[in-house]
């Protein structure tokens, strides 16, 4: 059956990338998965938001790398979410391998932008070896470079190419990076593809799936499928699991 991988957190329930969207996700029973992002603080400790700047998602301004990991923690990640997650800080990645761990597995993606965090590769991997996750997680990037150097770092962690389209290098690039999942824009997820992929041992995941048709529809061209969603609990009702 598909396997249920939450977008940042529950993040259609709760403020994405916050302890509050992870909590939330790790609540419904057949969430396997999260998908959170990974950027790095001014003191160099992998914190876990989306945008390299703060305005979007949080009452703080300027860039994620301009403040340390505690001073991220104190800005309020989830009131412009809703009122009742006030007081949401921003986590860093090390708070939520503790909390997940046993539970929950994590596909982190690095949010590298070309090299802008130099260390983000270096300093995720040494932190999956000190919680002992190296083999339960996946790392993944659109940048291939990032990818590369994670490779580069160790053989175990598996590795992932996020993608938004269906070149036709696609198969070739994950070949080279040697990674065996794909994070992939879900109106690409086509039958062809989809079979070339499990053939390869490359598992799949299909990006942003918010309704319950067009979750049965994937499941029913590859029931192998990792589906993510910001909304787990959709997931659940669309397979009858709640």
């Amino acid at each position: 059956m598909v396997v249920a991988c939450a977008h940042r957190g529950a993040s259609g329930l709760a403020p994405e990338n916050t302890m509050a969207a992870f909590r939330k996700a790790m609540s419904f029973p057949y969430v396997q998965w999260m998908e959170l992002d990974v950027q790095l603080s001014k003191d160099g400790i992998p914190v876990i938001i989306h945008d390299d700047t703060l305005r979007r998602t949080t009452t703080g301004s300027g860039k994620v790398a301009d403040y340390t990991a505690e001073e991220l923690g104190r800005i309020d990640a989830g009131v412009k979410f809703n009122k009742a997650f006030e007081g949401e800080g921003i986590p860093t990645l090390a708070q939520l391998l503790d909390e997940s761990i046993g539970r929950c597995r994590l596909n982190i993606e690095l949010k590298t932008y070309g090299g802008r965090y130099p260390e983000l590769e270096k300093k995720v991997v040494e932190l999956l070896y000190a919680k002992g996750l190296e083999h339960d997680s996946v790392i993944t990037s659109f940048d291939q470079q990032s990818l590369a150097k994670v490779r580069a770092l160790t053989a175990e962690v598996r590795t992932g190419l996020i993608i938004d389209g269906a070149p036709s290098s696609l198969l070739g690039d994950l070949r080279q990076l040697k990674s065996d999942f794909l994070s992939l824009g879900h109106p690409f997820a086509t039958a062809p593809l989809l079979k070339v992929m499990r053939q390869e041992g490359i598992e799949v995941m299909v990006w942003t799936v918010n309704d319950a048709q067009t979750m049965r529809r994937l499941a029913s061209v590859d029931p192998d499928l990792m589906i993510c969603t910001n909304y787990p609990d959709r997931y659940g009702q669309a397979f009858g699991l709640s």
